[in-house]
């Protein structure tokens, strides 16, 4: 028999033991939860929250959506939320997505929802901007009238979002672009820029009607210039920098021919130089000549003096008609 010590000991022993078993029990069974669930009329089964524990699926992340959904009227199953959970996206958007949807008279099916939570976009924020549309501002667009006068326009797009669209459409930077597009399109062809600061609207009537939206994720509701400022006057700019260039370029030729010029002048100077060279060389061939012709007989002293009289008569002759020009220009005869 077991003393009254032993039997308190066995006591204490088989109470820890349950106290461990039911700790263990409830911390892989969610009790609570389940009782949550069938408080609020949501049949889930105990071995069914048992079973996302096993499959390492987080219960109140299933139930709590599953909760919320039924009390709006929404009839959606459990093996939907826990695999589209599975798939890496967010119940609980998605479950909140679809009761705005329906407050809003929108319709959105879980799987679309489930597919535009999937595809990395806020499908909560896309029925809430069905509802009440989104208003992007563009950055400053500049753009050149016909005149070549520089305008800086900011324009602001109202739109919404197009809940069909958001799998797979453009998302807002391609609504800039394509807003700027048509921006710069419009200003460039008006024939000057003060047809665009009488109408600015002008601006948002033509952009308008381009269907800007298709293939993007919104609905373009409407395109409001916000702004419009003077910029530089490119025209004349252009026009200063061509004269500019074709300045450098008459300058560039003129210095060609220039140095063409120079380059003839100094050759006619070496063809000149050259030339004085050849004759002073025949020069001094001339005493050699008349050596000869006085060896051989051919010239005789009296030819001899004759020549010398007739070069010293040619000389006579020349000063006195350089005297006659010094005298007929004004100049001193010294």
């Amino acid at each position: 028999m077991f003393t009254s010590s032993e039997s308190f000991v066995a006591f204490m022993v088989l109470i820890g033991v349950l106290i461990v078993a039911l700790s263990i029990f409830f911390k892989f069974v969610p009790v609570g939860l389940w009782i949550s669930a069938f408080a609020a009329g949501v049949r889930v089964g105990i071995f069914t929250l048992v079973g996302m524990r096993i499959r390492r699926v987080v219960p109140h992340r299933i139930v709590n959506p599953l909760i919320k959904a039924t009390k709006a009227g929404l009839s959606l199953s459990i093996n939907k939320l826990e695999a589209h959970l599975l798939a890496g996206g967010n119940v609980d958007k998605v479950v909140n997505a679809l009761i705005a949807a329906q407050r809003a008279n929108i319709p959105l099916e879980f799987e679309r929802a489930a597919a535009i939570d999937l595809a990395g976009r806020d499908v909560l924020e896309a029925v809430q901007m069905s509802v009440n549309p989104k208003v992007i501002e563009t950055p400053i667009i500049a753009a050149i009238a016909k005149d070549g006068i520089e305008l800086r326009a900011k324009a602001k797009v109202t739109v919404r979002a197009n809940i069909d669209r958001l799998v797979g459409g453009a998302g807002e930077q391609t609504i800039i672009a394509r807003v700027g597009e048509g921006i710069v399109t419009t200003v460039g062809s008006s024939m000057s820029h003060k047809e665009v600061l009488e109408n600015p609207d002008s601006i948002s009537r033509t952009v308008l009607s381009k269907g800007l939206d298709a293939g993007t994720a919104f609905e373009i509701l409407s395109i409001d210039i916000a702004d419009v400022d003077v910029g530089r006057n490119i025209g004349a700019q252009l026009q200063t920098d061509q004269a500019e260039a074709d300045k450098k370029i008459a300058q560039a030729k003129a210095e060609e021919r220039r140095a063409m010029a120079i380059a003839r002048e100094q050759e006619m100077v070496a063809a000149v130089q050259e030339m004085r060279a050849k004759v002073v060389e025949a020069e001094a061939e001339v005493p050699k000549a008349l050596a000869t012709a006085f060896r051989e007989g051919r010239l005789g002293v009296f030819d001899y003096y004759n020549m010398q009289n007739l070069i010293s008569d040619t000389q006579m002759r020349e000063s006195i008609a350089k005297s006659g020009k010094q005298d007929a220009s004004g100049y001193d005869k010294k």
